[in-house]
């Protein structure tokens, strides 16, 4: 059986105008300095890859309108959470709480950078619980990695960490991650945080699973 063409959907800049709710001159103007991945046409018009746009709007926190999510392989599964963390007890701990806490979410767990990434790639889970510090891993590194590969679906990263370095927070941030927690973890505050982050990003209809 002949394999299934993908639909590539393209966008022009006045179409990305209109779904962001902005002026056409304000799409052209992320397109100049670099905030929106874009081509330009033969005749000179730019022109922009859904996933790119899906990116883009992923990254700020921008809602997704229906078409956009559904039409892209790539997006990320925003009721699926991976908790990346090398101990085991506490993994555990966080799995049974938010499957309790947040029931229309898919908990899964990865305990080495080697079973998170093969996740990550094969599962794009909407959120990503990365422990920075994990043996062998730069946490560094894997969230900016993360966070750039728009094969990945943008998804939302929580760094946690138990490390006691006050500089943590401003440079994992700056790296990309959405949230921080130090460990002790607040469970609570990080369902909550979790909502937060994802009830954006999650399309009409599908917010409660």
């Amino acid at each position: 059986m002949a394999k299934k063409e993908k639909k590539v959907r393209i966008f022009s800049a006045l179409e990305v105008a209109d779904i962001c709710g902005v002026v056409n001159q304000t799409a052209i103007n992320w397109i100049k300095n670099g905030f929106l991945k874009a081509f330009m046409t033969p005749g000179g018009q730019y022109r922009v890859y859904a996933e790119d746009l899906l990116a883009f709007l992923t990254t700020r926190g921008m809602r997704i309108p229906d078409e956009l999510q559904e039409s892209d392989e790539n997006a990320a599964d925003w009721h699926r959470v991976l908790i990346v963390d090398d101990d085991e007890n506490l993994n555990t701990l966080l799995k049974r709480f938010l499957t309790r806490r947040l029931p229309s979410y898919t908990i899964m767990q990865a305990f080495d950078g080697f079973e998170a990434g093969k996740q990550i790639t094969e599962l794009k889970p909407g959120v990503i619980l990365l422990d920075i510090s994990l043996p062998g891993i730069d946490g560094h590194k894997l969230c900016k990695r993360i966070k750039e590969d728009p094969a990945l679906g943008a998804p939302v990263i929580i760094a946690i960490t138990g490390l006691t370095d006050s500089s943590l927070e401003k440079t994992i941030l700056g790296e990309g991650a959405d949230a921080f927690f130090a460990k002790p973890l607040d469970f609570e505050k990080l369902c909550v945080r979790i909502e937060e982050l994802t009830a954006s990003r999650v399309p009409a209809g599908e917010a409660n699973g």
